[in-house]
């Protein structure tokens, strides 16, 4: 196991991680299969350092979370976008609740919708996850309660998958709001680095009034973040260690 792990660490060094539009100077990715690289933190009045063509407007306050990984992966891109599309598949996902001390779902319930305020229907096809699209879809959190959101797709092709969500409907803690629409966004990117490696990067912003809510909350925040990862790469959401205790 050892000279496996030390022979991926040599074949697949550490590489500058490239968010969708845009370097960003020292960030990089992790080596194959290795924990993903992770960064959070809270900044007053910015966009919180996003990538420029994510078209996010300064905010009042934004926490930032961002993730670069590189894993295995022998399927083709098809499948990548089969699992973007199972929106029906994140229902009960596990993250490690920092606070709880406890894995739990991060996410109770999901549904693809036919739009912004459609009715359900089934999870999208590999076709649907195509670029220049708009897809719509309801998702309930363990904290923040049910929302809307739209998901566009930047790029699909063979080597590549970039798309943006955000909520188009309020999230709200019991029945106060604590984001209004278009106060969670989020920009992931997936890209073939060699025939079974890809490389992923996701930068996700809470902005508004209630933005800096996850101060203090940072292993929360980045566990939510790296569940969402390891459902898309096929990692089991409760491997052990979780990313933040």
């Amino acid at each position: 196991m050892l000279r496996r792990l030390l022979t991926a660490a040599f074949l697949f060094p550490a590489l500058h991680a490239q968010p969708p539009c845009g370097a960003e100077p020292g960030f990089s990715y992790p080596a194959v299969g290795a924990p993903p690289a992770v960064r959070v933190w809270t900044l007053p009045g910015s966009n919180g350092g996003a990538p420029a063509c994510a078209g996010w407007a300064p905010a009042e306050s934004a926490t930032v979370v961002r993730v670069a990984a590189r894993f295995r992966f022998e399927g083709a891109a098809e499948d990548l976008r089969r699992r973007i599309g199972a929106v029906s598949a994140t229902a009960g996902l596990l993250y490690w609740s920092s606070s709880d001390r406890k894995w739990q779902p991060l996410i109770v319930k999901a549904e693809a919708l036919t739009a912004a305020r459609g009715a359900r229907r089934a999870d999208f096809s590999p076709a649907e996850i195509a670029a220049g699209r708009a897809l719509f879809f309801s998702q309930e959190d363990n904290r923040f309660g049910a929302a809307v959101y739209r998901m566009r797709i930047r790029e699909a092709s063979e080597s590549a998958l970039a798309l943006d969500m955000e909520n188009c409907t309020p999230l709200k803690l019991f029945t106060l709001q604590i984001f209004g629409p278009g106060e969670v966004q989020s920009v992931y990117s997936l890209k073939k680095e060699v025939p079974g490696v890809w490389q992923y990067y996701a930068v996700t912003r809470t902005a508004g009034k209630a933005g800096a809510l996850l101060a203090g909350r940072e292993g929360s925040a980045i566990n939510r973040a790296v569940a969402l990862y390891r459902y898309l790469a096929g990692i089991p959401a409760d491997l052990e260690p979780p990313a933040a205790r």
